[in-house]
């Protein structure tokens, strides 16, 4: 039985095309392309044309990435430079990831 990889839920809040959303935006697809392949689903939303699903969803700052699923829901507001505090802050487990992708069996350790 092949085991299911998780698969990643994230929202990007921003507002327009500010300079930190653009970065935040690049720094972010980056490091899901390269950690996540293809087990993530990003929706993007810009507050300036839907200010009520910031409302809903708490959002008082963008940029915000928010994780969704798996849970517990995490956010994290800022330009997203940080890699290290991204993968951390949103519990990201990218190391689970790479151990499927290497066929690492978890149920023989």
């Amino acid at each position: 039985m092949i085991p299911l990889k998780k698969t990643y839920v994230l929202k990007l809040y921003v507002a327009g095309n500010t300079p930190n959303s653009i970065r935040a935006l690049k720094t972010l697809n980056t490091i899901l392309e390269e950690e996540f392949k293809g087990v993530y689903a990003l929706k993007v939303i810009d507050v300036l044309k839907n200010p009520q699903l910031a409302e809903e969803d708490k959002i008082l700052a963008t940029p915000t990435l928010a994780k969704i699923l798996p849970p517990p829901v995490r956010k994290i507001i800022g330009d997203l430079s940080d890699r290290e505090r991204v993968l951390i802050g949103l519990d990201l487990l990218y190391e689970e990831l790479r151990e499927d992708e290497v066929g690492i069996d978890k149920e023989v350790l």
